[in-house]
């Protein structure tokens, strides 16, 4: 199937082949019919992906903060590989999409094949999208009028928050798409609509609708409101413009009413000045695109929707407000738009769109798509070999930056790489000559020329995909961690014992040339050592899938389980027993403030202590090895320190071991042998992160089996 991205690199919009998305549990297959070009975000992408590097960087000025802090931290060259790799990444467009029904997911019981709806999908022939983001169209309304619903929801929003009674006096500054459908939705309220803008055939529309409409830039916003209201001023301010001036906020703060009230749609330069909202109480609040909802991963993926006696407008029951409003001819979207493009002309409207007088620009899809088309081919460079091909599940930011480029640069037989939605791993295998492109893994277990599976999926989905391809006569590479449950190691252990093939957990550290070096000069001596591992992992959200118990398993389970590999290998031992305290008082069993005191067999103990509350400023990782009289500090895999020793240490770029573990995978994998690390340490150490868990729990030291 086809799909418009944006190159932020290079400015251009491309119509990329991907593979069709898979209908997941809670989401709703559409083909889509129409889709809106939302010409301001969609033009303000374009022109950002135009720009050049320097003017990049001076439209996000709190990015190149945190490039200059990076470099402090990692080095010049891991950041601006990272920067430019970031710009490399191309962005889908669009979220106002209309069409019809073609597979329903586990678990959705509202939709059924063949329905019409609306959704905030891309600009794509198929897309896949989760259920309280899906509404349906009624009867009577075409997908023309449909397309508008998404971004008419973001004015409804807006306009929720101003909180209009019938006869008030509401003010639309900026009559684009959004403040053309805005004013409309006002004046249905019983408003006195006020609108301005720059561009003479927006104000004559709203003008012919029965609003009053001006040039702003022929008129005195601020006198011309005070005149219509009595000198009282505008009960509220919609403001769905975009400028960087300060302007637009001042003059909304003029033209209030005491205690009236200005909400911000669009974006505009916020220099306010204290005095113009302290002498009227003003309120000012900032909306949040479609409503109560957005942004929330319980609601909008996992499908858990608000209580109505709560919450009684949710994104998705603003869309069917709008739906109905069109229904009812309440909303009038017929005079908006300007164009009708078939999607392979995408170019008319995306070529120009700096210059572009148009208001609506809608894109019509009337070709035939194979559902059944879950792979694409790429590349056709490399030949079928059944003997080193490799298979990558999962194309995520992890995956995309360091595991892809690695295995490119050791010029592995990369032969599949699958996305859950296609656009990600297409662009992967694009960029890195893999031969196929999927959206259905098992397509990859299918093919006999695929030797080995890279997994580098949600952790959630690790052990299952992991037994299925080991029973499928795989090889498996897997990232961290191997499992979150107990009860899935148990059944990865069985499969693999039964299967007679290799499998690897991407505990790179231990491959670092820092940590080879480290484990050399210890030598073979069997001493017991102490070893203290500080990760300083910096604050994610709560909301962060790798937070979710059930999804991520918690950070302790999905990053410290590093450390207790690393401290594994460098003791030549395995865990006995683990206890963990986090920090502060604790009613969960997850926690990313916390120490770990691990106590080995060979009566060698290890320390983690994993923050996430330490200083960006500060080194991320910083190892301290002691035995035998001697000390060795490994200082964020970018130099170590020797005491003791004839050696005085290392100093290099920084190497986490990618590389090196990634070399040894694939050797071993075209000449035969063991896997890089031994089974019986993947599986002790994946119990002992799992038994520092319950430790928190339960306060106790757990046994590790």
């Amino acid at each position: 199937m086809k799909q418009i991205i944006q190159d932020l690199k290079s400015g251009e919009t491309i119509l990329e082949e991907v593979p069709m998305p898979q209908v997941r549990r809670g989401t709703v297959l559409i083909k889509t019919h129409r889709s809106l070009v939302s010409l301001g975000t969609e033009r303000m992408l374009v022109e950002f992906g135009k720009a050049s590097y320097i003017d990049k960087a001076r439209q996000q000025p709190d990015r190149v903060k945190q490039v200059l802090n990076k470099i402090k931290t990692d080095g010049l060259r891991p950041t601006l590989e990272a920067v430019f790799r970031k710009l490399g990444e191309p962005l889908p467009l669009g979220y106002c999409n209309a069409g019809e029904v073609i597979a329903v997911g586990e678990g959705v019981s509202e939709f059924r094949v063949g329905d019409r709806v609306v959704s905030n999908g891309h600009h794509a022939e198929v897309v896949c999208v989760p259920q309280n983001l899906v509404a349906a169209i009624p009867d009577g309304v075409s997908y023309e009028e449909a397309s508008f619903t998404v971004i008419g929801a973001i004015g409804l929003q807006g306009i929720r928050l101003i909180n209009p009674t019938f006869g008030e006096h509401i003010v639309v500054v900026g009559l684009g798409l959004i403040g053309l459908l805005a004013a409309q939705l006002l004046q249905a309220n019983g408003c006195n609509v006020i609108g301005f803008d720059f561009d003479d055939q927006k104000v004559a529309l709203a003008q012919s609708w029965g609003i009053q409409a001006f040039n702003a830039g022929t008129t005195d916003s601020v006198g011309t409101v005070m005149n219509l209201t009595r000198q009282i001023g505008a009960d509220g301010v919609l403001i769905t413009a975009s400028t960087s001036s300060n302007d637009v906020i001042s003059q909304a703060a003029q033209m209030s009413r005491k205690r009236g009230r200005i909400v911000l749609v669009g974006v505009v330069g916020l220099d306010i000045q204290r005095a113009e909202f302290y002498e009227k109480e003003l309120s000012f609040q900032v909306s949040c695109s479609y409503g109560p909802g957005r942004y929330d991963d319980a609601y909008e993926q996992k499908g858990q929707d608000y209580p109505i006696g709560f919450v009684r407008w949710t994104e998705k029951r603003n869309f069917e407000a709008i739906l109905n409003a069109l229904a009812a001819k309440r909303l009038h979207v017929e005079p908006l738009i300007t164009e009708v493009v078939d999607l392979e002309e995408y170019g008319k409207i995306y070529g120009d769109m700096k210059n572009s007088r148009s208001i609506a620009s809608i894109m019509r899809y009337t070709g035939n798509v194979d559902v059944q088309q879950t792979r694409v081919a790429v590349s056709a460079s490399m030949e079928k070999t059944g003997g080193d091909g490799i298979g990558i599940i999962g194309a995520g930011n992890f995956t995309g930056a360091v595991i892809v480029p690695t295995l490119s640069k050791i010029e592995a037989n990369l032969q599949y790489i699958a996305s859950s939605k296609g656009l990600s791993g297409t662009i992967l295998a694009k960029k890195y000559n893999i031969r196929h492109s999927t959206t259905r893994y098992q397509d990859m277990l299918e093919d006999d020329a695929v030797a080995a599976v890279l997994i580098t999926t949600r952790h959630n989905q690790h052990a299952d995909q992991v037994i299925e391809a080991l029973q499928a006569g795989k090889h498996v590479f897997v990232e961290k961690p191997l499992a979150i449950h107990t009860e899935a190691l148990n059944r990865v252990e069985e499969a693999y014992h039964k299967s007679g093939k290799t499998l690897t957990v991407g505990f790179n550290r231990r491959f670092s040339p820092f940590i080879q070096d480290a484990k050399r000069q210890l030598g073979n001596a069997g001493t017991p050592l102490n070893i203290i591992a500080t990760m300083n992992a910096g604050e994610i959200p709560a909301s962060h899938w790798t937070q979710d118990m059930q999804v991520g398993g918690g950070r302790i389970i999905g990053e410290a389980c590093h450390y207790v590999d690393l401290m594994t290998y460098l003791t030549g031992s395995t865990v006995e027993s683990v206890v963990m305290n986090g920090l502060g008082p604790h009613t969960s069993e997850n926690t990313d403030n916390a120490v770990i005191i691990l106590r080995y067999r060979n009566g060698s103990q290890g320390v983690i202590n994993y923050f996430a509350n330490g200083s960006k400023a500060y080194s991320k990782e910083r190892i301290e090895i002691f035995g035998s009289g001697k000390t060795i500090i490994v200082d964020n895999f970018r130099k170590s320190e020797y005491f003791g020793f004839k050696s005085k240490g290392l100093k290099k770029a920084q190497d986490k071991g990618h590389e090196a573990q990634f070399k040894l995978f694939v050797e071993r994998l075209r000449t035969g042998g063991e896997a890089t690390i031994p089974f019986v340490e993947i599986m002790n150490t994946s119990r002992a992160v799992i038994a520092a868990i319950e430790s928190l729990k339960t306060g106790n030291w757990v046994d590790v089996a």
